[in-house]
């Protein structure tokens, strides 16, 4: 059994403001700095083989911060990016109610919203697929894969058997630098926590 810890990033100023970041890449803010340091502490006590993290620089900076209290360098996978928002990207939800209202609607409505992009569904599928290889190179280890809340959420419905959209309605959202942890057998997801 392989043990997946899935950490999301600390906080930046487009979360403060409450923008859709998808693959931008805007960096931590101070809090962000602070909240990467705070799992690094929390993180201490764990046996980690490696530390993975997606390529967007609020993630990468987050796990940079909990690696390096180890020795490590965090290797980037690019399938552990967010979703890509498309036209969302940047914008606030009063901001996105006034251009695309129908896709808000639909958004709220626990289906996909922005017509560009990636679907949530297509998100899930890369992050799964990418977890589970993961695993497979680390078998009954324990690793540390650093990311964004929709990843966190797919790898949730994955382990639940729920889709995205059930995922979105059942549970709130990730905070920034909460853990999950997930066992990995036979190609199949576990909540642990």
């Amino acid at each position: 059994m392989t043990t997946i810890l899935l950490a999301r990033h600390g906080e930046t100023d487009w979360n403060l403001e409450g923008r859709f970041q998808g693959w931008a890449d805007p960096p931590l803010n101070a809090t962000g700095r602070a909240q990467a340091v705070d799992l690094s502490v929390a993180l201490m006590a764990e046996e980690l083989a490696t530390v993975y993290a997606s390529p967007l620089r609020r993630a990468h900076e987050t796990a940079e911060v909990v690696a390096a209290t180890r020795g490590l360098e965090p290797i980037t996978v690019e399938a552990l990016r967010e979703v890509d928002v498309g036209s969302w990207s940047g914008l606030t939800r009063v901001e996105i109610e006034e251009r695309f209202p129908d896709q808000y609607a639909r958004w709220l409505d626990y289906g996909q919203g922005w017509e560009d992009g990636e679907t949530y569904e297509e998100m899930a599928e890369r992050v799964v697929r990418a977890l589970l290889e993961l695993a497979a190179a680390h078998d009954g280890e324990r690793i540390l894969a650093v990311t964004h809340g929709g990843p966190m959420r797919a790898a949730s419905a994955f382990a639940d058997r729920v889709s995205f959209a059930d995922s979105r309605r059942r549970t709130p959202v990730v905070g920034n630098a909460a853990v999950l942890e997930f066992a990995v057998e036979a190609e199949a997801l576990r909540r642990l926590d």
